[in-house]
């Protein structure tokens, strides 16, 4: 089969941004120039562009898509959740699987790449790929430039996952030569290299620009209450035990035009970052810890530095993240679709509502008062609560309803280890055998009795369980929304009609039908 909507995969990851840059995987940690890295990198992508597209012409391939993914790693993993909810170590590659759903719809029918690890440096990527082009009949044409990837053979894929192997070693060893460099360094006191340039100071050599310099001693003068800039009406409202605020201080460098290191807008948080850092105190830090004096000289005495960092410290506020406006995911609005926000109420605004948020991407157009909102859906829920026929419904729901596939499962697996027990204990079987089934069982056990547990709602079944209205008010916040959307779909909010002037209608907050719980953001 030759392809004729193939899908051309570019890829490069950079330590040295120069003109014939050094590709590897490892952590990037050489000083940096960002227009020069930027151009490294175009130039790498151009490179493979080229090729891949010479490799087609010679195969008869038509190319229809082309995914960069320009300066990202194909080996270095986050802690992602995944789609069962729990988390795990992935790479974040949006390319590559804009490339693997491209693939398994059938919109594109083959894959060029430049080289196996612009492709795969992680043996899970590699496998879903594998999945991808056995799926088909016949399979889907895959290939590189250099020739080390071809999966149209089972010798070639055995060969594509020793490769992939080989190169997730070498990537974990650069890895680790990295962490040892940079342990050296920080042990010596020496700059580790790499981002931007330090606020202050000069890029390689860590030495103080004056005018950077001052503007470091009049922040941190600015936090501490002792400056002797400010006139005498500024200095009058400002306690020298609290100190000016970082937004006071950012909106003021903002007005006098002083540059940032990275000519960004000064905000409160790069007025916190540029004192804070253990570098202007001549310290040398690593991994968030101070680990000794740096061979470069202070811009602010370290018993200084101090003083401001436990300041800043003291101004940390605890901030309560629990869900308070609980139809927050259940609210839709009419007009967009767009899911609408709860808010607590702001300066200028001391009314909580539930707004379809025009800096989350709504309209802007729909809101209802938190507070009479919450009374409505509350009354719902608990008169369908109070309904006999709904009670014994919900009951039976959160006792038996679950498949009975899963059901039969549990219990063949369940038997299957009594079976198993007994050929052990025969001498059917060997004890490597048996252990090496067991797991294999109780693993599926596992899983089958907390589909049994969590098939219902877990606040549902303790709802259930007493008195509902007591229980209900009981609730926290997130608990109740659980409820609501185990019983009713959401609830799209429809426009305020003004002839009912400031007077609240329940009308307007109507439960959408089944098949359109999936609409909005």
């Amino acid at each position: 089969m030759t392809p004729d909507r193939a899908i051309l995969l570019l890829r490069i990851s950079y330590r040295k941004a120069d003109d014939e840059a050094e590709e590897t995987e490892g952590t990037p940690t050489l000083t940096v120039v960002p227009a020069k890295r930027r151009e490294a990198i175009s130039k790498g992508i151009g490179r493979q562009e080229e090729d891949g597209r010479a490799l087609a012409a010679r195969l008869g391939w038509t190319i229809t898509k082309v995914i960069i993914e320009d300066d990202t790693s194909a080996f270095k993993r986050r802690k992602v959740q995944l789609p069962d909810g729990t988390t795990g170590l992935r790479t974040v590659r949006p390319g590559f699987r804009e490339a693997i759903d491209l693939l398994t719809s059938g919109a594109n029918d083959g894959l060029i790449a430049d080289d196996l690890d612009r492709v795969a440096r992680d043996p899970r990527d590699l496998e879903d790929l594998i999945d991808v082009v056995e799926g088909r009949t016949p399979n889907i044409p895959v290939t590189s430039v250099t020739g080390s990837l071809r999966l149209d053979s089972d010798a070639g894929i055995a060969m594509a996952r020793i490769m992939c192997t080989i190169a997730n070693k070498s990537s974990r060893d650069t890895a680790r030569r990295v962490a040892r460099k940079h342990l050296e360094l920080a042990a010596e006191g020496k700059p580790g290299g790499g981002g931007f340039r330090p606020y202050g100071f000069t890029a390689n050599s860590r030495t103080p620009i004056k005018a950077e310099a001052d503007v470091v001693r009049e922040i941190a003068a600015r936090i501490l209450g002792d400056w002797d800039g400010w006139t005498a009406e500024c200095r009058s409202k400002i306690d020298p035990n609290v100190g000016e605020t970082l937004t006071s201080i950012a909106n003021d460098l903002n007005r006098r035009s002083i540059p940032t290191a990275t000519g960004v807008p000064w905000s409160d948080r790069s007025v916190r970052s540029v004192v804070s850092k253990a570098s202007v105190a001549g310290l040398r830090a690593h991994r968030g810890e101070v680990v000794g004096k740096a061979v470069w000289p202070a811009i602010l005495e370290p018993a200084r530095w101090e003083q401001v960092v436990a300041r800043l410290t003291g101004r940390n506020r605890v901030v309560d993240l629990t869900l308070q406006r609980w139809l927050t995911g259940v609210f839709r609005c009419s007009l967009c679709r767009f899911m609408l926000i709860g808010g607590q109420g702001s300066k200028g605004r001391a009314t909580a509502r539930y707004w379809c948020a025009t800096p989350e991407g709504g309209c802007g157009r729909i809101a209802v008062k938190a507070s009479l909102a919450e009374g409505e859906i509350e009354r719902q829920i608990l008169e369908l609560l109070a309904q006999p026929s709904v009670l014994a419904g919900l009951r039976n729901l959160a006792d038996t309803e679950v498949t009975d596939t899963a059901r039969t499962g549990l219990a063949e697996d369940e038997d299957q280890l009594r079976q198993m027990a007994g050929m052990w204990a025969r001498r059917e079987i060997t004890f490597i055998e048996y252990t090496e089934a067991r797991r294999i069982v109780e693993a599926r056990v596992k899983e089958s009795r907390a589909l049994l547990v969590s098939r219902a709602p877990r606040v549902l079944r303790t709802l259930l369980a007493g008195n509902v209205a007591e229980g209900w008010n009981g609730l926290t916040p997130a608990d109740k929304r659980d409820v609501v959307l185990a019983l009713v779909p959401g609830y799209d909010v429809m426009p305020h009609d003004p002839s009912m002037g400031n007077r609240f209608d329940p009308g307007r907050l109507v439960p959408f039908p089944e098949e359109s719980a999936e609409g909005g953001a």
